[in-house]
């Protein structure tokens, strides 16, 4: 398969980052600093990452609102300008397709960005539903991510208008003569920003933020660790057409009018399913896991009860650097889901004690005003 490169490929190489392969794009997985103190930096500082990887979309045309309701179980129509959510796409047996954000452009005009490693599918089950709505693959657009207590400060001297931004909105905006989106969102749990820029323009964006004391390069390795910090699912680890929304602890993002009881309730593939596993709990969920100890656990390997009885698995794990040791997600048994539950996993020849804990593992920072 050959590999796709973001518009800040050179740029990466030049920085010194290791490169991988990651869902179809040669991608930094860290810089020279390491993983670790990549991790450290963003918490405490601002880190810049390359997401230009993801997809981006733009749908516009009549009912628009209507046409993303049939598919994500959330309260599209209730968007202001310039305000976004969160969403999955849901398949009829209760699963996800992908997970991704919608905001809102204009009345019948909504950006969508998806996963990469989803996008191709993404990209044409949105077309498949499209009802005179136009949809627009933005390809030559970048995504950097502006992340850490320091990127509010940072996007003052760079974009005033938009370091007042809160959680969740975005607002149209120009960089040096450069039309760019940005948005106060993220994947860290920390407060931050998300800037659409034409390709063209990315590499002299990036440059320009790295200029800056406070902003370091930040690889995939790194963002992977704090979004498992911040206890935000992956998509293909805690999220796939296997595990629902209830299942996944992801029951708010489906929006109170969507819901059995709501105004406008269902009108999404598989609302019935879900509706009875919100009313009947399905029989596994989602975890977080202090392990005890430096040994790291790895995903996909079996959880226990402390009989030895497998009981779930690992979904994802890493060396959670805030907290200062491993840390992992795992869906479990229902029963077996409380803070506080001793269990085990198998590692090899050994059986390593870990503890449910409450999720997230560090506090998100989102701005909210």
């Amino acid at each position: 398969m050959t590999l796709l490169y973001t518009p800040l490929d050179a740029l990466h190489r030049e920085l010194g980052a290791k490169m991988v392969p990651f869902a179809g794009y040669d991608m930094p997985v860290q810089y020279s600093a390491g993983i670790i103190k990549e991790h450290l930096h963003t918490r405490q500082a601002a880190g810049l990452f390359d997401v230009s990887h993801m997809g981006q979309l733009l749908i516009e045309g009549p009912d628009t609102a209507a046409m993303l309701e049939s598919l994500v179980p959330v309260d599209v129509a209730s968007l202001a300008i310039n305000q976004q959510t969160y969403a999955l796409l849901t398949t009829e047996s209760g699963g996800v397709l992908d997970d991704l954000i919608i905001t809102r452009w204009g009345e019948e005009t909504f950006f969508l960005v998806v996963n990469a490693g989803c996008k191709v599918e993404d990209i044409a089950y949105l077309r498949a539903h499209l009802s005179g709505q136009q949809m627009t693959v933005l390809e030559d657009q970048a995504l950097l991510a502006l992340q850490g207590p320091a990127a509010r400060e940072v996007m003052r001297g760079l974009c005033p208008e938009a370091a007042s931004l809160t959680f969740m909105h975005g607002c149209a905006a120009v960089l040096d003569g450069v039309e760019v989106y940005i948005t106060c969102s993220g994947y860290t749990g920390e407060d931050g920003f998300e800037i659409s820029v034409p390709a063209a323009a990315a590499e002299q964006l990036a440059r320009r933020l790295l200029e800056i004391e406070s902003v370091e390069p930040i690889g995939l390795g790194a963002r992977d660790s704090l979004r498992l910090e911040a206890g935000l699912c992956l998509y293909g680890h805690e999220l796939s057409t296997e595990i629902d929304p209830v299942q996944a602890g992801l029951l708010w993002s489906i929006s109170k009018t969507r819901r059995a009881d709501g105004a406008r309730a269902g009108g999404f593939p598989g609302a019935e399913v879900i509706f009875e596993r919100v009313a009947n709990k399905p029989p596994l969920r989602r975890v977080g896991l202090a392990v005890d100890g430096k040994r790291p656990v790895r995903d996909h390997q079996v959880v226990m009860d402390e009989s030895g009885r497998q009981v779930g698995e690992i979904s994802s794990a890493c060396y959670g650097a805030s907290v200062g040791g491993p840390i992992a997600m795992a869906y479990v048994e229902r029963a077996l889901g409380e803070p506080g539950t001793k269990l085990l996993v198998a590692v090899r020849d050994k059986q390593v004690p870990v503890t449910v804990t409450t999720m997230p593992f560090t506090p998100q920072n989102y701005y909210r005003g």
